[in-house]
C-alpha cells in the first residue's frame, strides 16, 4: 500500500531554515575570541567589532527566506542541486569562525573565506534558475563576505 507524502507546512520550513542559519552564527559565536581579534594589527578599515553581529543576524535571515524561497518551486533536480550548494555554503560559513578564531589561524580561515565566497557564487546562480528573488536576497551576503575576504587577507599579510 502506498503511502501518501505529507510536506511540512511552509511556514514550519520558513522558521526552520532561518533557524538552522541562526545557528551557524551561534556556533561560531561560541568559538570566536574576540581578545585574539583585538590582539592583531587591523586595518583602518576594519568594521568595529560590535557591527558584527547585527549585520550577520540580519545577513542569516535573508539566507534563510531565499532558501525557503527555492525550497517553495517545488521538487526536481535543480532545487536539489541548488540546496545543495545552499548546504555546502552554509558549512563554509559556519567553518569560518572556529578556524579563524578557534585555531588562531588567519591563513586558514582565508582559505575557508575564499572557498565560501565560490560556494555563494555558485548558490545564487543555482537560486537564479528558481528564483530571481532568492538569489537577490543572497548578494548583500555576497558582499559583507567578500569585503570580509578582503579584510581577512589583509589581516593576514598585517599579521604574519
Amino acid at each position: 500500500m502506498a503511502t501518501k507524502h505529507r510536506e511540512l507546512p511552509s511556514w514550519v520550513v520558513l522558521v526552520g531554515l532561518v533557524v538552522l542559519c541562526q545557528l551557524a552564527g551561534v556556533t561560531g559565536a561560541l568559538v570566536t575570541d574576540a581578545g585574539f581579534y583585538r590582539e592583531l594589527t587591523r586595518p583602518s578599515w576594519a568594521p568595529p567589532g560590535w557591527l558584527f553581529g547585527p549585520v550577520w543576524v540580519a545577513l542569516y535571515t535573508l539566507m534563510g527566506v531565499a532558501a525557503w524561497l527555492v525550497w517553495r518551486t517545488g521538487p526536481g533536480s535543480d532545487r536539489r542541486h541548488a540546496l545543495v550548494a545552499f548546504g555546502v555554503q552554509l558549512a563554509l560559513n559556519a567553518a569560518w569562525t572556529p578556524v579563524f578564531f578557534g585555531l588562531r589561524s588567519i591563513g586558514g580561515g582565508l582559505i575557508v573565506i575564499a572557498a565560501l565566497d565560490l560556494a555563494i557564487l555558485a548558490t545564487i546562480i543555482l537560486f537564479g534558475r528558481k528564483s530571481q528573488r532568492a538569489a537577490w536576497m543572497l548578494v548583500p551576503y555576497a558582499a559583507w563576505v567578500g569585503f570580509a575576504t578582503a579584510l581577512n587577507a589583509r589581516l593576514w599579510q598585517l599579521n604574519s
